[in-house]
């Protein structure tokens, strides 16, 4: 699979760790993730914030095409009008030098290590080539001026190159930033500058993002006057006040030259003098991500001197940066306000959604409330119509009462719950049953036409009777279930009253009978 014309197998273990850490945080399809980790020299952070933030021009092309096509030359005779040259001043600001980002190399970077038969048959090619650089090391240390002559003649891709001759241990642009503070608060104590811990492209990041300005400090623990200039000036009370006041947003990042990113800053940025220092803000009038130099100090200077400088640059780009806050603290007041409207919106829209979901809850149960009441009033109808035919069909069968010839019947008085009072005579052998369906039928004996329309039984009906006779004195309840003659249980006569059971008392009684 191939990604942008690059074949991801001929990426280094470092580049493809670097994509790997970068598409997992950003999802970022491979095709436009190598381009952009390309233009980050394989910086995942930086690749990382170009992604959310959004990626500008990059400033190391423009400053190499401004090298590659520099301005045309002017005649050597010209003509000057001081009137418009004095105009043209005040409305044009001089020319700014951007500050370029640097390729910083990996901890991790692949060693080549050749087969042993190669590696024995170059071995005296390469210790001769030992001897010859430790002895041009130590001519660079007899004689200063040869180093500096070789900077100066060689290709500016060689000098990029330079191998660590240190024997510092090469680690990632974090872990070097926070060797150096370490190695600096060894040397030099406790002290109020805050340098950032992180890589020197970081720290453009920040000041860019921040839009505050970057003190970049370069030592070289080589040159004599840096143990001084540290302690007199950049750790003196006036310059580390200065630095530390809020309102000229300052953030300082730091760097042994012994480094490699330390380094490669100190020849991007185009040092020629150690102890090194400048300042770098972002140029909105450049373009909306440019990071421009705006102030050199090279050598040692006095507190007084490095606060000044400072000062200068600072009031000279406070404005523009003025402007960016502004600008932003007033989109920040829209989103706020854009915000807020939503949160308000979603607010009373949930409030409305609450009010809809009870109104339709309280509809629901109102109409589940009159479907159940329909029910249980149909329910009652049906019961009641099926009651009063199985009335009409009981009434069919009930004996008829016998004749005064027979000696043995049974006399019962019955009241009824009407307060009616019943008398009539019954076959001694006849069930009690035949008595409690004489007294539930009543209604329907004594209307002939009832009895003349007759009727079949009703369907799935269950009847069952809703009273119990009654003898009061003394109180004898004659229940249907127990069954039994007319005769077994009355005698030969008897008063009855008829009492209407409850459900509740049915409920109660059954409890009762459990206990």
């Amino acid at each position: 699979m191939s990604s942008s014309g690059t074949d991801i197998s001929q990426l280094s273990d470092s580049e493809r760790a670097a994509l790997e850490t970068y598409t997992a945080v950003t999802s970022q399809d491979v095709s436009e993730a190598i381009p952009l980790l390309r233009r980050s020299q394989w910086n995942v952070q930086i690749a990382v914030s170009k992604f959310f933030d959004g990626e500008g021009p990059d400033l190391v092309e423009e400053a190499r095409a401004a090298l590659d096509n520099p301005p045309p030359a002017r005649p050597t005779r010209q003509t000057q009008n001081l009137m418009s040259e004095d105009l043209s001043a005040g409305r044009f600001s001089p020319a700014v030098e951007a500050a370029p980002r640097v390729h910083t190399q990996s901890e991790q970077q692949p060693v080549y290590r050749p087969p042993f038969l190669l590696a024995l048959l170059f071995a005296p090619f390469n210790l001769i080539y030992r001897l010859l650089t430790s002895s041009f090391r130590l001519f660079g240390t007899l004689f200063p001026f040869l180093p500096r002559l070789f900077n100066l003649t060689a290709n500016p891709a060689l000098q990029g190159a330079r191998r660590n001759t240190t024997g510092r241990r090469a680690l990632s642009p974090q872990d070097t930033a926070g060797r150096f503070i370490r190695e600096f608060e060894e040397e030099y104590g406790t002290h109020s500058v805050g340098f950032l811990e992180n890589g020197y492209n970081m720290a453009l990041e920040k000041a860019h993002r921040d839009l505050k300005f970057l003190l970049v400090v370069l030592l070289s623990p080589e040159h004599d006057d840096t143990s001084s200039w540290v302690r007199d000036t950049l750790l003196s009370r006036e310059v580390t006040d200065f630095i530390n006041d809020p309102q000229n947003g300052i953030i300082v990042w730091g760097g042994n030259v012994q480094d490699s990113e330390a380094y490669q800053v100190s020849h991007s940025l185009r040092c020629t003098k150690f102890p090194f220092a400048t300042l770098i803000v972002h140029t909105p009038n450049v373009s909306s991500s440019a990071m421009s130099i705006v102030s050199r100090i090279s050598g040692t200077s006095s507190p007084s001197e490095f606060v000044e400088k400072l000062r200068t640059a600072i009031s000279q780009n406070r404005e523009p940066l003025e402007r960016i806050r502004a600008t932003r603290a007033e989109q920040q007041a829209s989103r706020s306000l854009r915000e807020e409207q939503d949160s308000a919106y979603e607010r009373s829209l949930a409030i409305d959604r609450e009010r809809a979901r009870q109104r339709r809850e309280a509809e629901a149960e109102q109409r589940r409330q009159e479907q159940e009441a329909a029910e249980r009033q149909a329910a009652e109808e049906k019961r009641r119509l099926d009651h009063q035919q199985w009335k009409r069909w009981r009434a069919q069968f009930i004996q008829g009462e016998p004749s005064t010839d027979v000696k043995e019947a049974v006399r019962i008085s019955v009241r009824l719950t009407s307060g009616e009072r019943v008398i009539r005579r019954f076959s001694p052998e006849l069930d009690i049953e035949e008595l409690y369906a004489f007294v539930e039928c009543y209604d329907v004996l004594k209307d002939a036409e009832q009895m003349a329309t007759g009727g079949e039984k009703p369907e799935g009906f269950e009847h069952k009777y809703g009273f119990q006779l009654v003898s009061p004195m003394p109180r004898t309840v004659y229940e249907v279930e127990a069954g039994g003659s007319i005769r077994d249980k009355i005698g030969r006569g008897g008063n009855l009253l008829v009492e209407t059971i409850d459900d509740d008392d049915n409920e109660s009684d059954g409890e009762g009978e459990e206990a």
